[in-house]
């Protein structure tokens, strides 16, 4: 299992953990349905890792991966965009298939996901 952060990415997320007094604990990352290509990329501040999922540490920056998601993020880099255009993560996933133009949702070959419009 291997989500791997930029430099950028892990910058600006030290920056909201530990500029943050409200305890949280690390990043969860996961996969959800929906997104106009099936799945959506999810990226929360928690106060802590639930029991089932993948925990490791890169760049102190702890990282949760919802279990049910480690096979669609494999590989995943997670860097941190700003610009006049653009400000945000975003993911650069090897098992994607297709992408939104949006960039915040994604297809694959083996596993499905039902598509919405997007908003």
């Amino acid at each position: 299992m291997t989500v791997t952060l930029t430099e950028k990415a892990a910058l600006k997320l030290r920056t909201v953990l530990y500029g943050n007094s409200n305890n949280i604990a690390g990043i969860r990352v996961g996969v959800k349905d929906g997104g106009c290509n099936g799945h959506e990329y999810a990226l929360n501040l928690v106060k802590e890792a639930s029991n089932e999922d993948v925990c490791f540490e890169q760049d102190n920056v702890p990282i949760y991966v919802d279990p049910q998601s480690v096979s669609l993020l494999d590989g995943v880099v997670i860097d941190f965009v700003d610009s006049l255009t653009q400000s945000g993560f975003t993911f650069t996933n090897p098992n994607a298939t297709q992408t939104c133009g949006c960039g915040k949702s994604f297809s694959t070959a083996n596993c499905g996901g039902q598509a919405t419009p997007c908003s």
